[in-house]
């Protein structure tokens, strides 16, 4: 297929319904990253929850984001995806601003009131709690506007804009804090989510449901496929290890920016968050061909072992240029990996119900967000000021247990085929 060809089939094969959910995907990821990218580092300097900083974000907001769509795929079931989609703007537009007033003078006294911890923890749940609508609803729509044919392609699409959201927003972070303040981050992420809010109301159609989709799941179906997917050994053994790579993920926006402002004296510390995002943009497609003859569990342990040593790089030298180089071969494992890790887990699940057992791919991310918010603090509490380059051994220390324990758990746990 020749690159005209392709952009015909990009620019007819689509729906205009298609389009919108990925415009509105994209403006969501600028507006929640950006936040991410800040947002652990303004709770410990701004808010002043520095003891607790990381373990607050990694487990009351992206845990909560990412658990919560084992349930929250019920409500786009019942009420559809246009509906869910401005509950969920809704929320993050008023729930980015409550956080942002954690940080502003006049909004002191509401803190106050009932506590700077109390307080940060209940707006962040409930952004989060409307932050959890908008993965169902985008795949799903991406899902219902293509047929087999364009699938893929549009799947690709969905992804390739998640990705630049991720790259661009840090950047946008950095200079709205040094123009305006840190807090005004969060502000910018309330003001695009009202907008996004108006364009879903304005531009938006539900796409239309195809005779004989099957039965809408209920939260008691939830509920059964959990207790059916828990009782499972096996699989839950391997999620809870994989959770290992988002603990060391995650230190990306937990312990860097502390690191960079403090020890290194870089305070652009969201350029070095951009890397990540930036690198698998590169890097996916080129490692797509490369290794796409390579098992998927020969993918995922080599993707696992290079974020560990990625680390290692970014402790043994102390300056800039080395944490960007740790970033991009921390990016390249990720991207070696990840494409192949809902391959693995579709593997794992009984063929007739990879479906259910997909729905908790998500489930080591939550748990690696909660566990790398802890560690983080508790690194940072006693190895920054003292032995900062400790900290990234440690991490490195914890991915390449982890990869080992999926050799011991491949080997012994998972049935060998031909």
């Amino acid at each position: 297929m020749t690159l005209n060809q392709r952009f015909q089939e990009v620019r007819n094969g689509f729906s205009s319904t298609f389009w919108i959910a990925n415009v509105l995907e994209l403006f969501e990821r600028l507006a929640f990253y950006g936040a991410k990218a800040i947002l652990a580092f303004y709770l410990a300097k701004k808010v002043g929850l520095e003891d607790e900083a990381g373990a607050l974000v990694g487990t009351f907001f992206t845990g909560v984001i990412f658990f919560l769509p084992i349930f929250t795929g019920v409500l786009v079931d019942k009420y559809g995806f246009k509906k869910t989609l401005m509950a969920c703007f809704s929320v993050f537009a008023i729930g980015y601003f409550l956080i942002a007033l954690a940080g502003m003078e006049w909004g002191q006294d509401i803190v106050a009131s009932v506590g700077a911890r109390n307080y940060v923890i209940a707006v962040l749940m409930f952004t989060a709690a409307g932050g959890s609508l908008i993965k169902p609803c985008i795949v799903g729509t991406v899902a219902k506007t293509t047929n087999e044919s364009s699938r893929a392609l549009g799947f690709s699409i969905y992804y390739s804009l998640v990705n630049l959201g991720g790259a661009i927003a840090p950047i946008i972070a950095y200079y709205i804090r040094q123009d305006l303040g840190i807090e005004y981050v969060l502000v910018m992420s309330s003001v695009t989510s009202l907008l996004l809010l108006l364009g879903t109301l304005l531009f938006f159609k539900e796409p239309a449901v195809a005779a004989g989709e099957g039965e809408q799941r209920t939260l008691g179906k939830v509920f059964s496929d959990m207790i059916m997917v828990f009782g499972n050994f096996r699989f839950i053994t391997f999620l809870l290890i994989f959770s290992g790579f988002w603990i060391i993920f995650w230190q990306i926006f937990y312990l860097l920016p502390f690191y960079a402002t403090d020890v290194l004296g870089y305070e652009k510390f969201e350029f070095l968050e951009t890397v990540d995002a930036f690198c698998i943009i590169v890097f996916s497609p080129v490692l797509a061909v490369l290794f796409k003859k390579w098992k998927a569990f020969t993918a995922m342990t080599v993707g696992f072992l290079l974020a560990s040593i990625a680390w290692v790089i970014v402790g043994a030298v102390p300056t800039v240029t080395a944490a960007v180089i740790g970033i991009a071969v921390f990016a390249f494992g990720e991207a070696t990996q990840a494409p192949r890790f809902y391959e693995y887990v579709s593997n794992l699940a009984p063929a007739n119900q990879v479906g259910t057992y997909m729905g908790f791919a998500f489930l080591p991310v939550a748990l690696g967000s909660i566990g790398a918010g802890y560690l983080a603090d508790w690194l940072r509490n006693n190895y920054m000021e003292t032995n900062p380059a400790a900290m990234w051994y440690i991490l490195s220390a914890v991915g390449f247990l982890s990869t080992l324990l999926m050799i011991v758990y491949d080997r012994t746990l998972v049935k060998r085929t031909a």
